[in-house]
């Protein structure tokens, strides 16, 4: 089975477009998910005939499992979350490192793996994914530390848990570290999830930007992933064009 495609919420939930409209366009376009969705509006997505893919694990993410002192509180969160996954049918929880702050990453990937290692027996209990997620510190998360994916990779392939992977965001690590393709490759077996946005500006993924998407997902689509893709891009001009031709470019 080929990966299927899912739309960020927050990156379109203030189009102006009412909430049921918009569910039934997505639909439309052959969309089948919906991320980061407020639990209100669960039901109606469910109406639509639309998974709620993702949702997070524990906030903030400045405040991550790079630190002990953080584990207790971000337990508690994530077996709240944890419940309402198994609820809803939610395949995946994200989960955040947290920021630096004075910190060597060798000592928060060594604490991010052992507070994992913890926690992740409550993930293949209740059959969920917890995803760490990549994120760019140059633009939009200054100091947060899972921030390259040899880091992120290492700490998967150290806490050995079918339910802990990468959430691998293109538009983060394009502003990283490039060469995407062949760390997609490269790292496939760590990776849970991708999302996308058009670099720079996490605008439209369309040929404004520099990244080439088709090529990106046939890459993808070559390592055997399954998944879901996530579109996480903010448009510029009209939301529905955005949404209808993201999907026209990922679907290899």
């Amino acid at each position: 089975m080929a990966f299927q495609q899912a739309v960020s919420w927050w990156c379109f939930e203030n189009s102006g477009i009412p909430p049921a409209e918009l569910m039934r366009v997505i639909r439309e376009i052959g969309y089948a998910g919906l991320e980061l969705l407020p639990p209100e509006f669960f039901p109606m997505a469910a109406d639509h005939g639309l998974r709620i893919v993702t949702v997070g694990g524990h906030g903030p993410l400045t405040v991550g499992l790079n630190r002990r002192e953080n584990l207790a509180a971000i337990e508690a969160q994530l077996g709240e979350q944890l419940a309402l996954a198994q609820k809803w049918n939610i395949p995946n929880l994200i989960v955040f490192s947290g920021n630096r702050d004075g910190q060597s990453d060798a000592e928060g990937q060594a604490i991010t793996i052992e507070n994992l290692r913890q926690i992740a027996p409550l993930a293949e209990s209740a059959g969920i994914t917890l995803l760490l997620e990549l994120l760019n510190s140059k633009v939009d998360h200054p100091d947060y530390m899972c921030d390259r994916s040899p880091w992120g990779v290492e700490v998967i392939r150290q806490v050995n848990s079918p339910r802990v992977r990468l959430l691998y965001d293109i538009y983060h690590m394009q502003i990283m570290e490039g060469d995407i393709i062949s760390t997609i490759r490269a790292s496939s077996a760590y990776i849970g999830h991708y999302h996308t946005a058009g670099v720079p500006g996490r605008n439209e993924i369309d040929a404004t930007q520099e990244l080439q998407y088709t090529p990106i997902m046939q890459a993808i689509k070559a390592t055997g992933y399954t998944g879901y893709i996530g579109q996480e891009f903010v448009p510029r001009g009209d939301p529905i064009a955005a949404l209808r031709e993201a999907y026209r470019l990922c679907n290899v």
